[in-house]
């Protein structure tokens, strides 16, 4: 494990040297400080940050925020306070406080004694903040996140001068898969700093590590390693999950280490390439599971193992390869929202099959977009799409532009006729968008159209086979649209093979990610990033535009950052989105948010249910839930 900044502490006239530097020619001296932190300093930096003077701030979670992350992060925060607890009560009376942020740098939970709370409120030390480096730069929070290993940063090693009161050391926990969960810190007055306190929390994040793969992996097949036979059952040893084929699942950070297994190869490789030891000889070990077997590792060194769990390993054979990672043009619209990736789970599942797609969702959700990765993932994506706006049409041309006409036709019509957009999309996918805005007459061609899989032009003539992939999309209700006789039921169940709701932009968890996303778009190549009070804003508003409206936002904000701005700020807002923006929401429209919620949040928990096809061990990891939060909010939905 990289450990670049738990090297001893550099004496404070050489650190003073080395920042002062730094500050005035970006530079320090190849032996001054570790390099670790010196990567940390230009980080900060580069974010645009200001060492010392007025804070500009950073974002701060509300109540309803912090209390949504800690939902999601249910498993995780209840597996991390009974350490934490006990971490408090070895440091109490120590002007400290035991602190658990989340993969983003947010602080979901703290412990401290009252006197140095107070203190470290002044700074933002609290449970909401963001103290990830581009908020509050070279800090043990973000800077273990940042460079993936424990870290300690001590008095002015902090790159803002108003932190230097601080010694902060933080150790990453990672799940079974490897995947970063967050940060386990102690922060404390900077008088106090004691050496031990590293080991401490490298120990502490150990046991959660530890408790968090019992939990995931405790009615699998479960391996127990140690170099020392009597280190097996103790916090040093490692731990790695195995399907009943072979297959590694899991890995606490300790086998990580020890087996050089890279958070990638979780799930993509064998027993047989991590350990010396095939299913044959691991069929008869765990018919003994109290038994310790000694394993000799190619380079001489020997390693000690239990085998625990599962049903028995049946007689071996050969492994079935794991699906491969997924790499289509779906891909980059999964940028972590469960909504989401609810839905593309299950567009993914019908990609080249016979079902019509109905996209819904708010004007401005991406419906087309979606429509296009859809086809751009599936076996028509060298063929045409072909997009049509029924509600951009004038009623009298629609049915014109969509079927097709003879030469002569109608009074104005071109001299050779046109094959209409329903044959232009012969092989291909056709994208029927704002369907609900179809006329009555129109429907119903479109029915028998659907059902002939053939289209006879305007002015007569003979039917002309078609063959396409059908999606559709909407912001109306159809089947309210169905009871007030707009819409053809018929129809409607034609459209409807699977019906796919994309949530609205106010609804998503992914936000920071879309902005950054578009940015990048925008100004490939430059790192520009919101300041930190736009970001709060954005975060708050509704967006009645959705993706559309945020994306418009973005490009003129960029159109107006001079070259050497990386930060957007009020100025280079358009004036009315910059009003709207600072407005609350009146007490009405937070009362329809809520209702609104509710219905979202049955839609989601019903969507990745059905991508999961039921497997709720499955949908409460893609929902970043629990199971037995998953269970009750299942009872308050009334879902089977």
């Amino acid at each position: 494990m990289a450990n670049s900044l738990l090297a001893a502490r550099t004496p404070p006239a050489r650190l003073r040297e080395a920042r002062r530097r730094f500050l005035d020619t970006g530079d320090v001296g190849d032996d001054d400080v570790a390099p670790a932190l010196t990567r940390s300093w230009r980080r900060s930096r580069d974010f645009g940050l200001a060492p010392v003077g007025r804070f500009s701030g950073a974002p701060h979670a509300s109540a309803a925020q912090l209390a949504r992350a800690l939902e999601q992060q249910q498993e995780f925060v209840a597996h991390a306070r009974p350490v934490m607890e006990f971490l408090f009560d070895q440091t109490r009376d120590t002007d400290n406080m035991v602190i658990l942020a989340d993969a983003q740098g947010m602080l979901l939970h703290a412990l401290g004694d009252a006197d140095f709370v107070d203190r470290a409120q002044r700074v933002a030390l609290r449970p909401g903040a963001s103290w990830h480096e581009q908020w509050r730069g070279t800090n043990a929070i973000g800077t273990a996140l940042a460079e993936g290993a424990p870290v300690v940063v001590h008095g002015s090693e902090h790159y803002l001068e108003r932190n230097a009161f601080l010694t902060c050391t933080a150790a990453p926990i990672a799940d079974p898969a490897g995947r970063l969960l967050g940060v386990l810190d102690i922060s404390g007055d900077q008088r106090g700093y004691h050496r031990h306190t590293l080991a401490l929390v490298r120990s502490a994040a150990r046991i959660i590590e530890h408790r968090l793969f019992d939990t995931r992996h405790a009615a699998g097949l479960r391996l127990r390693l140690h170099a020392q036979r009597e280190g097996l059952g103790t916090v040093t040893e490692g731990l790695l999950a195995l399907s009943e084929d072979g297959w590694v699942i899991g890995a606490n950070g300790v086998a990580r280490a020890m087996l050089a297994l890279t958070p990638g190869s979780i799930g993509r490789s064998t027993l047989e390439r991590v350990l010396p030891l095939d299913l044959q000889t691991l069929a008869g070990w765990s018919r003994s599971p109290d038994a310790v077997h000694e394993l000799r590792r190619e380079d001489g060194s020997v390693l000690w193992l239990r085998v625990e769990g599962g049903r028995g390993v049946p007689a071996p054979r050969p492994p079935v390869a794991p699906p491969p990672a997924v790499d289509d043009a779906l891909a980059p619209l999964d940028t972590g929202d469960a909504a989401m990736q609810a839905a593309i789970g299950r567009a993914r599942r019908v990609l080249d099959k016979p079902i019509a797609l109905l996209l819904q969702g708010e004007s401005g959700v991406g419906k087309e977009l979606f429509a296009r990765a859809v086809h751009k993932s599936g076996a028509r994506r060298d063929a045409p799409f072909v997009a049509v706006n029924c509600a951009a049409l004038p009623e009298n041309l629609i049915e014109a532009e969509l079927f097709g006409y003879r030469p002569g036709a109608f009074t104005g019509a071109a001299r050779e006729g046109a094959p209409g957009r329903i044959r232009e999309a012969h092989g291909g996918t056709l994208f029927l968008d704002e369907i609900g805005d179809m006329p009555t007459a129109l429907q119903t061609r479109l029915l028998r159209v659907l059902q002939e899989r053939e289209v006879t032009p305007l002015g007569g003539g003979r039917p002309q086979a078609v063959d396409f992939r059908l999606i559709c999309a909407t912001h109306h209700d159809l089947r309210a649209a169905i009871e007030a006789g707009r819409f053809r039921e018929d129809l409607y169940y034609r459209l409807n093979g699977l019906a796919l709701q994309l949530p609205p932009l106010r609804r998503r968890s992914d936000q920071p990610a879309l902005v950054a996303g578009m940015l990048q778009e925008l100004l490939p190549g430059r790192a520009v990033r919101l300041a930190s009070d736009v970001a709060l804003a954005f975060g708050r508003h509704r967006w009645p535009g959705n993706l559309r409206q945020l994306h418009n936002a973005l490009a003129t904000a960029c159109a107006l950052l001079d070259d050497d701005e990386h930060e957007i700020g009020w100025a280079h807002l358009s004036d009315d989105l910059a009003e709207d923006l600072r407005e609350r929401p009146p007490a009405r429209e937070a009362a329809d948010d809520a209702v609104d919620l509710r219905s979202q949040s049955e839609r989601t928990v019903r969507q990745v249910l059905q991508a999961c096809a039921g497997n709720l061990s499955e949908a409460a990891r893609r929902l970043g839930i629990s199971r037995n939060t998953l269970y009750r909010k299942m009872r308050e939905l009334r879902l089977r």
